[in-house]
């Protein structure tokens, strides 16, 4: 029954839903698909997306969530410059992350997490600041590897996805959570079919 009025709870909140929220979540789906099959598109729908999504988290409180979309976006529009610079291409291999290069991301997540976390207690609002910053410490990791292709960022992603999610329905954002679980599954997925072309290679 409390599993029944959870269900309930949660599809009343999502017709309660800002109609920018569910823009942000929309051209946050498209830009996956996109990604995944390989189209320059991706681009114009991330930049939409995380452009709502530095708005809509800004007034959830969710600072270093917001600020990590805000990155997302100069990396977008970064992007789509490089991808008309570089077409034709090959792209970089993927590869193992090295022993050197986990200290390196070690130190990414712990760093980043310890500025995040100082920044958002003493300077915010923010009534998460702890999990806000793990939130964004492990995807700056993940993001940190994914640059180098390096098949591990997918599980850097995800750890930083798991935590998001109960996150952004403790905040309200059920669509966010929602499309945040859609990039849970597209990660897993991701991590499989990198594997398998490292053993092709």
């Amino acid at each position: 029954m409390a599993g029944e009025w959870s269900l309930m709870d949660l599809m009343n909140e999502i017709k309660e839903t800002s109609w920018i929220e569910w823009m942000a979540v929309l051209f946050g789906v498209a830009q996956v698909l996109l990604a995944k099959a390989n189209r320059v598109l991706l681009y114009p729908a991330g930049i939409v997306a995380t452009s709502l999504s530095v708005y809509i988290l800004g007034l959830a409180g969710l600072y270093a969530e917001a600020g990590l979309n805000f990155y997302y976006l100069v990396m977008s529009v970064y992007g789509w410059i490089h991808w008309h610079r570089r077409k034709g291409a090959p792209p970089l291999p993927i590869r193992y992350t090295s022993g050197k290069e986990w200290i390196r991301v070690g130190a990414i997540v712990v760093l980043s997490f310890f500025i995040l976390y100082y920044v958002l207690d003493q300077y915010t609002d923010s009534d998460v600041p702890i999990w806000d910053s793990l939130v964004s410490a492990f995807a700056w990791g993940g993001m940190w590897l994914l640059a180098r292709r390096k098949l591990e960022n997918w599980l850097l992603l995800n750890l930083s996805n798991l935590l998001a999610i109960p996150l952004l329905i403790y905040k309200g954002l059920e669509l966010f959570s929602l499309l945040t679980i859609f990039l849970f599954i597209v990660a897993i997925f991701g991590y499989f079919s990198w594997k398998r072309k490292i053993s092709e290679a």
